[in-house]
């Protein structure tokens, strides 16, 4: 089973290669083909220079000129994939490759279609999170569970796993973090119904400070992405 790992950056030159070399690590961990493509979304730091500089910790560099969002940089990765499971790591450091045994441990036990990381369900560490940001992560899931029909604990969550067939027929058309709502309910109107589960994961969440980037207006974004493809554009 291959697994292609897709990583958007957008000037994390502080974290990018401490995330490639830790998914190095724990590849003697994981049985599976690894591969590893980097969409570096327009960064104006020296992440660009420094992912030239490391060309032996990733397979592919897609290099856009222009910052366009996350949802468009994870598209152009998810084109480049050869891999029979994506997984989604963020390029900063609130997400660990020391997961991965536990995201894919599903596909291998149950034949899973798609696992969620979730920051809610037991996990060994996490960090304490900010309390309103918690609160609206918690609302923005429970609108999502109300028009999906699925029980998830954190439907924001950056660690989204799933097998590549399922995104063949489907258009993204979000440009930002609205990208994790059109997942799920994307996911969620497929037919047959895929078999979605979710494990518990750590988490070292950033503060706005170190370099967090998801906003208030994101919050609002998702709720309207959440009415979206739940009525209109189901695919």
């Amino acid at each position: 089973m291959k697994v292609s790992i897709v990583i958007p950056v957008f000037n994390e030159n502080k974290t990018i290669i401490q995330i490639l070399n830790k998914i190095h690590s724990i590849k003697k961990n994981i049985i599976h083909d690894l591969e590893i493509i980097i969409v570096n979304d327009g960064s104006t730091d020296d992440t660009k220079d420094k992912l030239t500089e490391h060309k032996n910790l990733y397979d592919q560099l897609i290099n856009i000129e222009k910052n366009s969002g996350k949802g468009h940089a994870l598209n152009l990765g998810f084109s480049k994939c050869t891999g029979e499971i994506i997984i989604i790591q963020d390029a900063d450091l609130e997400y660990s490759p020391e997961d991965y045994p536990k995201l894919l441990s599903p596909f291998e036990k149950f034949d899973a279609d798609i696992v969620y990381g979730s920051r809610f369900r037991s996990s060994d560490i996490s960090a304490v999170l900010l309390f309103w940001h918690t609160i609206a992560n918690r609302i923005i899931t429970l609108i999502s569970n109300i028009f999906s029909d699925l029980n998830l604990s954190d439907v924001e969550t950056g660690y989204k796993v799933f097998r590549k067939k399922l995104i063949s027929e489907i258009k993204f058309n979000e440009k930002r973090f609205g990208i994790e709502i059109e997942l799920t309910h994307k996911f969620s109107n497929l037919k047959p119904k895929p078999k979605i589960y979710e494990v518990g994961i750590s988490y070292n969440g950033r503060t706005y400070l170190e370099g967090k980037k998801i906003g208030i207006k994101d919050a609002f974004r998702a709720i309207y992405c959440i009415l979206k493809y739940s009525f209109f554009e189901r695919k």
